[in-house]
C-alpha cells in the first residue's frame, strides 16, 4: 500500500503502554511504522508514596503526564494524546463525549490498526473496561459518514482491530512480580483474566525489545515502588519471559481471518 502504516493504542493510565505493548510499539517504531498512543487518564490516583506527601491530583497528574511522555520517546512513539479524564472516573464518563473524543483521533490519524485493553479490561479494573468499550463503539462511529465529531474530520475505516490479552503463563509470572492482582468493585473481587493459547490470534515477537520496554517502565519513576522488581531485580531470562512475546485477539479485520496464527498485526495490510 501506498500510505504509510499507522498503529495507534487506547490505553487508561500512563504505565499501560509499556507495561501491556512496550515491546510491540517498540518493534513497529523501529520497523518504521507510525506509532501514536491515546492515554485517557493521566493517572492522578496511582500514588505510591505517603498520603501526607502527596502532592495532589493536578500536580502529580502532570507528574506522570511527564513520565509518559519520556516513555513515549523510548519506544519511539509518534505522538500521545489524552482525552482529560479522571483516573478511577473513566467508566462514569459521558459515553457519547468519550467516544466522540476517541474517535477525532482515530480520524485525525487514519490508522490501519488499533490496539485497546479487552473487554475484561485484563484483571477488571473499571478503567481499562471503560476504554476498551469506549474504543470499540469508536471504531464503528468513526467510519460512520453520518457520525459528526469534527466538521473537518473525514470518516476513516480502520482496517484492524487488536484487544491486548495475556495467556496463563504470562499472568503467572505477572503475578509472581506483582502478587495478587485483585481489585474490589461494588462488593465483587475481580481477578486477572487470562486467555488460552488458542484464542490468541496474533503472536508479535518482541525479544529483541525487551531491554527498550525495561526502560520504558523505567521512565514511570513515581512507580518504581510497584515495579521495583521489573527494574532491579528479574533475571534475564525472566524478562525475556515476561516481554519477549505478545499476545493478542483480532477483534476485527476488514483484510484477512482464519484460524492461521497471524505474526505481523499489518498482515494483509502489506504489498
Amino acid at each position: 500500500m501506498d500510505e504509510p502504516l499507522r498503529l495507534m493504542c487506547m490505553f487508561a493510565h500512563p504505565d499501560d503502554e509499556s507495561l501491556g505493548v512496550g515491546g510491540t510499539l517498540a518493534k513497529y517504531a523501529v520497523e518504521g511504522v507510525e506509532t501514536y498512543l491515546v492515554t485517557a487518564t493521566r493517572g492522578e490516583r496511582g500514588w505510591r508514596g505517603t498520603l501526607a506527601d502527596f502532592p495532589g491530583l493536578q500536580a502529580f497528574g502532570k507528574i506522570r503526564e511527564a513520565e509518559l511522555l519520556a516513555a513515549a520517546r523510548v519506544l519511539g512513539i509518534r505522538q500521545v494524546n489524552f482525552l482529560d479524564y479522571l483516573d478511577g472516573e473513566l467508566d462514569q464518563a459521558n459515553a457519547a463525549e468519550a467516544i466522540a473524543k476517541i474517535v477525532a483521533q482515530i480520524r485525525r490519524v487514519k490508522p490501519q490498526v488499533v490496539i485497546t485493553f479487552s473487554p475484561d479490561g485484563a484483571y477488571g479494573h473499571p478503567d481499562h473496561v471503560a476504554i476498551s468499550q469506549f474504543t470499540t463503539a469508536a471504531i464503528v462511529a468513526a467510519a460512520d459518514t453520518n457520525y459528526q465529531c469534527s466538521a473537518e474530520l473525514a470518516a476513516h475505516r480502520v482496517s484492524k482491530f487488536y484487544f491486548k490479552v495475556w495467556t496463563d503463563s504470562e499472568m503467572v509470572a505477572y503475578q509472581s512480580v506483582f502478587g495478587d492482582l485483585v481489585m474490589n468493585i461494588d462488593g465483587v473481587e475481580r481477578r486477572v483474566v487470562s486467555w488460552q493459547d488458542w484464542a490468541i490470534t496474533t503472536w508479535i515477537n518482541t525479544e529483541n525489545y525487551w531491554r527498550t520496554t525495561q526502560q520504558a517502565v523505567a521512565c514511570h519513576a513515581s512507580q518504581k515502588a510497584t515495579y521495583r522488581a521489573l527494574l532491579e531485580d528479574l533475571s534475564e531470562e525472566h524478562h525475556r519471559g515476561l516481554w519477549g512475546l505478545q499476545g493478542f485477539y483480532r477483534a476485527l479485520s476488514f483484510v484477512n481471518g482464519g484460524r492461521q496464527t497471524e505474526r505481523d498485526l499489518f498482515e494483509g495490510l502489506r504489498e
